[in-house]
């Protein structure tokens, strides 16, 4: 009768620690917080968006107000067109929002970041954020920190 106990108690503790990584499975595959929220689409033009990724959060002020819902590339423009649902809550992001891709976590994940502008007009259904700023490529900046130091170099010999 013993042995059985015991059996039961290491179940139960198996049974768990499976919920335990499927709780934190969803949580880092951003599964946890997806919202299917009736909202509106908007849509950003990017030289280099990085490692955004479908799902990938849209916040403003740190809060989240959305998710990436696609990634295309316009091969007329060469840009990444990053299309955003936004939560029909937050329907009052001005017309000259500017959006961002960032980096947050030690992981280096990235999302979209909305400032917020001052125009009196509000962005609506299938409206494209003109203001954006792409990613930082941090192995284009290590080259610019490379060829800035060796033409330095140049110069003072």
């Amino acid at each position: 009768m013993n042995t059985r106990k015991v059996e039961i108690t290491v179940g139960l503790f198996a049974a768990g620690a499976i919920a335990a990584f499927f709780m934190l499975a969803m949580s880092v595959s951003n599964m946890s917080s997806y919202n299917d929220d009736k909202g509106y689409v908007v849509s950003a033009d990017f030289d280099n968006i990085g490692g955004l990724k479908v799902r990938s959060r849209v916040s403003a002020s740190g809060v989240v107000v959305g998710r990436v819902t696609d990634i295309e590339y316009n091969s007329n423009s060469y840009e990444a067109v990053v299309k955003m649902k936004i939560d029909s809550k937050y329907n009052k992001f001005p017309t000259d929002t500017a959006a961002s891709v960032l980096t947050s976590g030690l992981l280096g994940e990235q999302y979209i970041g909305l400032d917020p502008g001052a125009e009196d007009q509000y962005l609506k259904q299938g409206d494209t954020i003109e203001l954006t700023q792409s990613a930082i490529v941090l192995e284009q900046i290590i080259g610019q920190f490379l060829y800035g130091k060796s033409s330095d170099d140049k110069k003072t010999k």
